[in-house]
């Protein structure tokens, strides 16, 4: 067994499920989504896209653009949650609360991706 690629496959995994436990619910319930899930979320994601700066191969390139998507939709999310509480210095509503979910959805889908090659990558391997 490669410990690395458990490190690896986990930070993945981790990552997807984090951000569908953040997404799941009904889309404008502000009380339905937590922030420390969503940092949580953020966070499992930056070190799933580190592990991937390594790999040279078309797969590998492939796994990061999908981390770096996630990154991005992320971080876009945590940025509509921070400008509306401490910036706009109002509390979340359903509207605002709706794109941020949105964002994190998109986020889903990249991981979602990435699960997917990962499985792909280790049927490949086992044959």
């Amino acid at each position: 067994m490669n410990l690395e690629k458990v490190i690896f496959g986990f930070f993945i995994i981790l990552a997807c499920t984090l951000n569908f436990g953040f997404v799941i619910g009904d889309l404008d319930r502000v009380d339905l989504h937590h922030p420390s899930e969503l940092f949580a979320a953020l966070v499992v994601n930056l070190i799933a896209t580190v592990l991937k700066f390594g790999d040279r191969t078309h797969i590998g390139a492939t796994h990061l653009a999908t981390s770096l998507v996630a990154l991005v939709q992320l971080v876009a999310a945590s940025l509509v949650w921070t400008w509306q509480l401490y910036i706009h210095q109002q509390p979340m509503d359903g509207s605002i609360i709706s794109v941020v979910v949105s964002l994190s959805a998109g986020a889903l889908v990249a991981n979602m991706i990435s699960v997917i090659l990962l499985i792909g990558e280790t049927l490949k391997q086992s044959r």
